[in-house]
C-alpha cells in the first residue's frame, strides 16, 4: 500500500513513518474521546459520554459470560482501550487519504504481545508461578511430557493467530476498498464501506474477546488441572 495516497505521505513516503504517524493519529483520538467523555459527566449521560458509557457496558457484557461479571469489569480498562485503539484504527482504513495501523503486521503483532505477557503476568499474580506453570503439564502427571510442549505451542500459537487475524483482515480491506476507489474514484461506494466498516468492528470484538478467554485460562485456573 506504498502507493496509495495518504495525506500524511505529502510529508515522508517512509512507509515506517507513516505507520507510526496514523499509530500517534489515533492514539489521540482515542484519548480525545476519552476526554470529551468525561470533561462535563453528568447522571443522565448525554453526548459522548452517552456513546461511551454504552460501549463499556457493551465490553462488561462480552466479558461477563467468558470470565465473570467482577473480572470482566477488573479488566474493563485494558480490554476497552485496546478494543477502541482497534476499532479506530480499523476505521480510519476506509478514510481515503489514511491508512489503518492494524493493515500493519508490526502494529498488530505489538497489541498480541500486550496481551500475552499480561495474561501470563496476570496468571502467575493470580496462582502463584508454581500453580500457573503445573497447568501447562495437564491432569494426568504421567503425559506432562506430551502436555508441555503442547500447551507451549498453543501459546505461542495465540499471538500468531492475534496477529495475523487482524492483519490479514483489515490488509485485505485496505485492497479491497483501493480496488474500488480506482474503478469508482468519484461515486461514493457505500455498499463496500458499509461492509468494510462492520468488517471493522468485528474485526475489534474478536481481539476484544480474545483477550478475555485468555485472561480466563490463565486467572481461573481449578485446583485439579
Amino acid at each position: 500500500m506504498n502507493d496509495i495516497f495518504t495525506f500524511i505521505g505529502l510529508i515522508s513516503h517512509n512507509h515506517t513513518f507513516l505507520i507510526l504517524a496514523h499509530v500517534v493519529l489515533v492514539a489521540v483520538i482515542v484519548l480525545a474521546i476519552a476526554k470529551f467523555s468525561t470533561s462535563s459527566m453528568q447522571i443522565v449521560p448525554r453526548g459522548v459520554q452517552n456513546v461511551s458509557e454504552v460501549y463499556l457496558n457493551g465490553v462488561v457484557g462480552i466479558g461477563r459470560d467468558v470470565i465473570g461479571e467482577k473480572l470482566s469489569i477488573h479488566y474493563l480498562p485494558l480490554v476497552a482501550t485496546i478494543g477502541l485503539f482497534v476499532f479506530v484504527s480499523n476505521m480510519i482504513g476506509i478514510i481515503p487519504g489514511f491508512e489503518a495501523p492494524t493493515s500493519n503486521i508490526n502494529v498488530t503483532l505489538a497489541l498480541a504481545l500486550i496481551v500475552f505477557v499480561y495474561y501470563n503476568y496476570e496468571g502467575v499474580r493470580e496462582n502463584g508461578i508454581v500453580k500457573y506453570m503445573k497447568h501447562f503439564l495437564g491432569p494426568v502427571w504421567w503425559l506432562y511430557w506430551l502436555m508441555l510442549p503442547i500447551e507451549i505451542v498453543s501459546h505461542i500459537s495465540r499471538i500468531i493467530s492475534l496477529s495475523f487475524r487482524l492483519f490479514g483482515n483489515i490488509k485485505g480491506d485496505d485492497l479491497f476498498l483501493a480496488v474500488i476507489l480506482m474503478l469508482a474514484p468519484f461515486i461514493a461506494p457505500l455498499a463496500p464501506y458499509a461492509l468494510l466498516a462492520f468488517s471493522g468492528l468485528l474485526q475489534a470484538f474478536i481481539f476484544m474477546i480474545l483477550t478475555y478467554v485468555y485472561l480466563a485460562g490463565a486467572v481461573l485456573i481449578s485446583d485439579d488441572h
